[in-house]
């Protein structure tokens, strides 16, 4: 079978944030896209036979010290390149053109008027609205260059070489603020870089399974399977390649939804036939826990005694080498700095980084390269049920990273019940599957209350609920008034401790999803 990834197209990460919209944007038309640092080697980068190569954004200016920076010769390598923002005045820079610092900063969405239809533009009006996010702007352009597109104050909006396939975009196609985007970046795809597009979901299953088979052997695999969206897709990838030499093992970390062990057992064990180990461990992660306040002390000490937790249940299974994980690829982004690469560092990931050598056991990751709504699609090419599929995103450490401040049993129960009525009334209003993620969170403050004639000084919960396609970006649903209404009326009346309901209207960035 012809492997899925010998069709790609590089994405160069110049620093941008955005870099991984870049790839997601790019599957989305059928062809796999992976990001490795700006810095990668040339050889590195030919080895790899890209059919073409993007070049990200990135906070930089082209023109400073220690400037971020690829290898020159990608521009000799007669195979497309695109440049987006920094990664357009880098390839001006670099060939000759000037990159200058301008008053005419453009931020937001912007019109731009088209002086070419064709080429990367093909099919598209002469004018379109797109998002831009730079300060500095191309001055002169380097020779055989020419223009695509122009603003009221950028001249050089998009480029084109006149024999090279060498563009540049000063905006940023990859955002769902730029409407005509996706055309874009297809047209790139197929009609400059000829792609014949592989990249589907039947097609993975079959590659994932001769993989894990390969992988594998005979040998025995544990899951840690919690109930998720990921984890239960690599149940099901796991049990179709190799069947009863996986064994699940669900964790009660005393950090999950209510009555969220009973369905876990339930669903795992009874309807889909798997080998499944429950582990009432809550006693011992709410003991670490205790005291502790710092979120990044929070995931690391959950990630080790879920290792250790692990490490006991599995040796209990015979002939066990392996322990598989629902790694995904925004897990990987945002655990470490770009690949390589300049971007900032988000936050950790309990499930990413490897395993501790004392554990002894090789990792499994057959999602690594998928973003969320790739694994749905997956999940449901697999078979697995709608609402399994399309339950919200729940976080690895669970209600820890929505508990802000100190973790106690009493401060969980709180949070518990406030979840449990907030899912409740999204699912009786029809809002539950029309959003991402919905969450509740309890903050360590107390706020003044009346109950009756009674003053109270209580603690606030948090609702927010936020629309995304990947989790990469997020933006906040406007969930109407009369269900906010119903929410915080439940909250407040039927949770103990809580007098104040509020809703959370941040966007990701400059916020993120998860409170921490």
């Amino acid at each position: 079978m012809k492997n899925l990834k010998d069709e790609k197209i590089i994405v160069l990460d110049f620093g941008s944030q955005y870099a991984q919209l870049i790839v997601r944007r790019v599957r989305e038309h059928g062809v796999f896209a992976q990001v490795l640092p700006c810095n990668t080697p040339f050889n590195t980068i030919k080895e790899l036979n890209p059919i073409g190569i993007i070049l990200s954004g990135g906070p930089a200016n082209v023109y400073g010290n220690n400037a971020p920076a690829c290898a020159s010769e990608i521009f000799n390598m007669e195979i497309p390149v695109l440049g987006i923002c920094y990664g357009t005045q880098f390839m001006c820079e670099n060939l000759g053109g000037e990159v200058v610092s301008t008053e005419n900063r453009e931020y937001g969405i912007t019109k731009i008027l088209l002086t070419n239809n064709g080429n990367i533009f093909e099919g598209l009006d002469s004018e379109l609205n797109v998002w831009m996010s730079h300060g500095d702007q191309i001055n002169n352009l380097p020779k055989e260059f020419e223009t695509l597109a122009k603003t009221d104050t950028c001249p050089y909006a998009a480029i084109k070489h006149k024999s090279k396939p060498l563009y540049g975009i000063q905006f940023h196609p990859e955002v769902h603020h730029t409407p005509a985007g996706k055309d874009i970046i297809k047209n790139f795809v197929y009609n400059i870089c000829k792609a014949k597009g592989n990249w589907k979901m039947d097609n993975f299953i079959q590659e994932s399974i001769a993989q894990i088979r390969k992988q594998v052997g005979n040998n025995n695999v544990v899951l840690g399977l919690s109930g998720g969206v990921d984890s239960s897709v690599v149940a099901m990838l796991l049990d179709k390649a190799i069947g009863k030499q996986l064994h699940c093992i669900f964790v009660d970390n005393g950090l999950l939804r209510q009555d969220e062990a009973i369905n876990v057992e339930k669903t795992y064990r009874d309807n889909l036939d798997l080998n499944l180990t429950c582990v009432d461990a809550s006693d011992s992660f709410l003991k670490l826990l205790a005291g502790v306040t710092d979120p990044e002390k929070k995931r690391k000490i959950i990630g080790h005694e879920f290792i250790e937790v692990f490490k006991n249940a599995s040796q209990h299974i015979e002939n066990v080498k392996f322990l598989a994980q629902g790694t995904l690829y925004p897990d990987v982004i945002e655990s470490v700095s770009a690949h390589g690469g300049p971007t900032a560092v988000i936050k950790s990931h309990h499930n990413v980084g490897g395993l501790p050598a004392e554990l002894g056991l090789d990792l499994v990751e057959p999602l690594r390269d998928l973003f969320k709504d790739e694994v749905r699609e997956l999940g449901l090419e697999l078979g697995l049920p709608h609402d399994m599929i399309w339950r919200h995103p729940f976080p690895g450490p669970g209600l820890a990273v929505r508990l802000l401040g100190e973790i106690t049993k009493e401060r969980l129960d709180t949070l518990r019940s406030a979840d449990k009525i907030m899912i409740e009334e999204l699912h009786k209003s029809g809002w539950y599957s029309k959003v991402w993620q919905a969450l509740c969170v309890l903050l360590p403050v107390q706020s003044v209350g009346v109950m009756g004639d009674e003053r109270t000084y209580d603690n606030p919960i948090v609702v927010r609920l936020v629309e995304s396609v990947d989790g990469m970006t997020a933006d906040w649903v406007r969930l109407p008034y009369e269900v906010l209404e119903k929410i915080s009326s439940r909250i407040i009346n039927e949770v103990k401790g809580v007098n104040r309901v509020v809703y959370d209207i941040s966007q990701k960035p400059p916020a993120t999803i998860e409170w921490e």
